[in-house]
């Protein structure tokens, strides 16, 4: 039995024994297992095509970005159990309300954009021998492309609600796809979110965006046994899990730096309470 999908009535979410027993099918019947669908296999396969223009830049600014900086990645691991209750919540009357889907994405911004304002160096850049501290959060968010990965800002994060951050997200996701931005909505950020979690994956190691400092890769969120402690007693429930990647230049964000910037992402996140900032 996956556990993952046992509601834990015990102290905590704890699963007892008379969990398990209730999830079993009165048959005791196992359901069978879908058929796997085949993946379709790619007409690209022994081709040749040539780079278009944005994948040729996507990668001179990769390499040049690997090539001027000394770049490393900090991973914390974070409950968002109380997020996910209250998306669980709220998500069909923030849909009502706001036309927009609630996905985790707006939580981490918003918990990236108070921890930015209490770290400014992982929001800063370099300008010759000095370090600039920009005044605001201009949040780059990765969108995913037929034409390659692109990177619209959106600016001001730092004064944005969940709903704010969702109607923002989806509408430069919608325009990036559609081809539609204007060039400025493509420059001017200073710190970039990119869900490294939407096709599946646990965590990576992304690539910072020059000329910025830092970029946060989050990903999927996925529900697990995990060891809980309570009360000074440990225990095993089903949370909901997720890991948070930050990749940064270390030759101005020091280790420390970036851990106390992952630590109050993570006490945000872990702590919940979003309720008064939902928007709606």
């Amino acid at each position: 039995m996956d556990l993952s999908s046992v509601t834990g009535t015990g102290i905590g979410g704890r699963i007892r024994r008379e969990d398990v027993l209730h999830a079993v099918p009165a048959s005791g019947v196992v359901a069978p297992v879908k058929p796997r669908t085949p993946l379709t296999v790619s007409a690209l396969r022994g081709t040749s095509v040539p780079m278009s223009r944005l994948r040729k830049v996507v990668a001179e600014r990769a390499v040049a970005s690997m090539q001027q900086t000394a770049q490393l990645t900090t991973v914390v691991e974070v409950d968002v159990t109380r997020v996910a209750q209250l998306r669980d919540r709220v998500k069909a009357a923030f849909l009502q309300q706001t036309g927009v889907k609630l996905s985790f994405m707006p939580f981490f911004a918003v918990a990236a954009a108070e921890a930015l304002q209490a770290y400014p160096v992982i929001n800063a850049s370099v300008d010759g021998d000095n370090i600039v501290y920009p005044a605001s959060e201009n949040m780059s968010i990765a969108v995913d492309t037929e034409r390659g990965l692109l990177t619209p800002v959106i600016r001001d994060a730092g004064n944005l609600n969940i709903a704010a951050f969702a109607a923002a997200i989806d509408d430069v996701a919608v325009r990036t796809r559609a081809n539609e931005l204007k060039p400025d909505e493509l420059s001017g950020g200073t710190f970039t979110l990119t869900n490294t979690g939407s096709r599946g994956a646990l965590f990576d190691t992304p690539v910072v965006f020059l000329p910025q400092l830092a970029i946060l890769g989050t990903g999927v969120v996925t529900r697990r046994p995990v060891v809980v402690t309570s009360e000074g007693q440990d225990f095993i429930a089903v949370r909901s899990m997720v890991f948070l990647a930050l990749s940064y230049d270390h030759r101005i964000i020091d280790g420390a730096d970036a851990a106390r910037f992952l630590t109050a992402m993570k006490e945000r996140l872990e702590e919940g309470d979003f309720e008064g900032i939902l928007g709606i």
